[in-house]
């Protein structure tokens, strides 16, 4: 994405474009805001519309706010997709919540922050969970959400007045999580905007899919490869390690992560793994102590892969009893919260009831 502007709609003298982001260049011609609110014109069915010229392919979103008009106008390079740029309900999202903010002290920022969830949407999943631990206030969200049903001013006051967030764009902060269907934003009797975290997710060390066999490697090494695996698998703790946050710090290091995705469809070199992590002998030798890796004669192997785990968080259930029992939830938050959960033990087991990302 090149670039991201709002545009009002003046009914006297036409479109009126208001902030881009990136700032640095100049506007677009007013010939081609005609064309898109043209557009929106001829297909007032859809709130989102395309277009393109010879250089650059837009998109644009159609918002109202206090009686006025507005439009959100994304600049792509080449043709792309709408779904492969962002899904449009989350586009809405984000157009319905800069429009409010336009006349405020908190644009600059929000359309910052709102530029780069777009440009950055289509990151692969795993990537983006891992923002989760990179985030501070992301992950302060992810802890409150697990102690069940939140409104969203409860949400927001929370984050100001117990963690000291004091610039809360929550609507954009939530994309993340919407994204990757962790939560549902509903309004139910009696609470408006409601937050039910509905998957939770965790990492962990697993078995790599792919590991030695006798075709490319000798007899010798791949009996001491099997040896040490069992050994490591038949007494590897799990919790014990999540709590210490070392398989995190592996995670979001973007060398480590990106040796780990190349060890997944092949045996690499020393040499080329030290590469990769930017010649950081020390942490390629961390990462041999952890039993990450398994090197033999040169040749590098993935011993312990890590990966993301998305589950159900039935463990709330309990939660929700206690927080209604103390009133700090109604009655409608609690039953609607709890029936998200229990429709998932329907579908499937609770022993299966998790996919590996």
């Amino acid at each position: 994405m090149e670039r991201l502007i709002i545009v009002h709609w003046n009914k006297s003298t036409g479109p009126e474009p208001l902030i881009q982001y990136p700032p640095e260049k100049e506007f677009p011609k007013k010939d081609l805001f005609l064309k898109i609110w043209a557009q929106h014109e001829l297909n007032k069915e859809n709130f989102l519309i395309e277009l393109e010229d010879q250089n650059n392919h837009f998109i644009s979103i159609l918002q109202e706010f206090e009686s006025e008009m507005y439009f959100l106008v994304l600049v792509l390079s080449g043709k792309k997709e709408k779904e492969d740029v962002i899904s449009p309900d989350i586009l809405a999202i984000i157009g319905k919540n800069l429009i409010e903010l336009m006349n405020t002290n908190k644009m600059t920022r929000a359309i910052s922050e709102a530029f780069n969830t777009i440009k950055n949407y289509n990151k692969l999943e795993s990537e983006d969970l891992i923002n989760f631990f990179q985030d501070k206030i992301k992950f302060t969200i992810l802890q409150i959400l697990r102690n069940g049903v939140i409104s969203k001013t409860e949400l927001t006051n929370l984050l100001r007045q117990e963690y000291g967030f004091s610039t809360v764009n929550i609507d954009l902060l939530l994309i993340s999580f919407l994204r990757e269907n962790l939560i549902l934003k509903r309004s139910i009797p009696g609470s408006k905007e409601c937050y039910f975290l509905i998957k939770d997710f965790t990492c962990a060390r697993v078995p790599p899919k792919r590991i030695p066999d006798e075709e490319n490697i000798e007899q010798r090494v791949l009996k001491k490869y099997k040896k040490e695996f069992i050994k490591f698998y038949s007494k590897y703790n799990c919790s014990q390690e999540l709590e210490n946050k070392a398989i995190i710090n592996f995670l979001v290091d973007k060398d480590v992560y990106l040796l780990i995705k190349n060890l997944r469809n092949t045996n690499l070199s020393v040499n080329d793994c030290l590469s990769l992590l930017n010649n950081r002998q020390d942490l390629f030798d961390e990462l041999m102590d952890k039993k990450i890796l398994f090197e033999a004669k040169g040749i590098a192997y993935l011993f312990s892969d890590i990966r993301f785990l998305k589950f159900s968080p039935f463990y709330i259930i309990k939660i929700l009893i206690r927080r209604y029992k103390n009133q700090e939830i109604s009655l409608n938050q609690y039953l609607y919260h709890t029936e998200l959960l229990l429709n998932d033990l329907k579908d499937q087991p609770i022993l299966f009831n998790y996919s590996v990302i």
